[in-house]
């Protein structure tokens, strides 16, 4: 993975709750760590960026066209009914984008995922399958 930009730091919160997967340009894609949803996230390497406003037009440009490969890429491999995007920072106020995989029937649909129960950690041969199949469906 390429070096982070300079005065770039991760939110530990975010380093504690995901694992990382691939660099794919503006953003870091990271894999949330909770098996109960297919849960995607991507982290613009720009130091001290809290919204999306705050980003260059550009960066704003690419992270668009970075959240739009993510989430044809989770849908192709989970097949999955509906793909929630959001950008809360209420917790965690450094820039980062939710993309999460849905389906009628998961835990706590059709509510939103933040705060419905426990996270479930992935079993380490499970998250390295997910790992997987996300990367692959990213070079199709």
């Amino acid at each position: 993975m390429p070096a982070k930009p300079a005065g770039f730091e991760l939110d530990p919160r975010l380093e504690r709750d995901s694992q990382p997967l691939m660099w794919l340009g503006l953003c870091e894609l990271r894999l949330m760590d909770d098996r109960r949803w297919p849960w995607l996230m991507l982290v613009p390497q720009r130091p001290g960026i809290l919204e999306i406003h705050d980003m260059t037009p550009l960066d704003q440009t690419m992270l668009i066209f970075e959240m739009n490969m993510v989430s044809q890429a989770l849908k192709a491999a989970t097949g999955c009914h509906k793909i929630n995007i959001a950008a809360l920072g209420n917790m965690v106020p450094q820039l980062h984008m939710h993309v999460v995989a849905r389906n009628e029937g998961d835990p706590g649909w059709p509510g939103p995922v933040w705060g419905f129960g426990m996270r479930e950690p992935y079993r380490r041969e499970d998250l390295h399958q997910f790992v997987n199949t996300i990367r692959s469906a990213l070079s199709q």
